[in-house]
């Protein structure tokens, strides 16, 4: 069965080497030398990217991720082109499928968009509908201060709820491909190709709703 985790891995690391070092990224103020770094932390040091869970440590996982960021960009890439360690648990295909499409996607896209907002894949249908069946595990994250209902609506892939309505909200229905989807839900909405669609006052508090990871 196809790997698309490990196909949007392989994908990102060339285009890594294509745009180098100093490319921007959509990933804040990182530039791809940052954002390599930060992909290495997250598999390779967990007791550093704790810290991007745990407020009090986030300093250390900062300055970690600033000495793995100085290493030649080349080795960078090769690190994580070879994958997570024998130890870690994405070493295992279910879980590095599970845990890793979505983030390779995004990311990808994190640099692909950077460098050019206009830029677009025709991604294969296959992939599509592996990036549906994740997004209602990873909006369980991305949406977790939503108090608005989010659904996800994805012409030929189908529609699934990823967040129920809190308070007095309703649901907004997110329209457009499931990539489209995951990148709006993961904080991309500025360059992600999606209609969303709901009562004016829900659509407006989830357009003021911090999203993401």
């Amino acid at each position: 069965m196809t790997s698309f985790a490990q196909s949007e891995r392989q994908a990102l690391c060339d285009t890594f080497l294509e745009v180098g070092p100093d490319a921007p990224t959509l990933s804040g103020s990182w530039r791809t030398r940052d954002l390599a770094a930060h992909l290495i932390l997250r598999e390779r040091r967990p007791d550093a990217a704790i810290g991007m869970f745990l407020a009090p440590l986030a300093g250390r996982t900062e300055r970690v991720q600033e000495s793995l960021a100085q290493r030649p960009f080349e080795e960078l890439v090769d690190t994580i082109r070879n994958g997570p360690p024998k130890w870690s648990p994405f070493a295992l295909s279910s879980i590095d499928e599970a845990g890793n499409l979505g983030e390779f996607f995004v990311h990808h896209e994190d640099v692909l968009r950077g460098v050019d907002p206009s830029a677009r894949r025709l991604l294969d249908r296959a992939e599509q509908k592996a990036i549906f069946g994740v997004l209602p595990r990873l909006g369980m994250l991305t949406l977790r201060q939503s108090r608005v209902g989010v659904v996800a609506d994805c012409p030929g892939y189908g529609r699934r709820t990823l967040r129920s309505p809190k308070d007095e909200h309703g649901n907004v229905v997110l329209t457009g491909d499931p990539g489209e989807v995951l990148l709006y839900i993961y904080g991309r909405d500025a360059v992600a190709d999606v209609q969303i669609d709901g009562a004016d006052h829900d659509v407006a508090a989830f357009t003021e709703t911090e999203l993401g990871a």
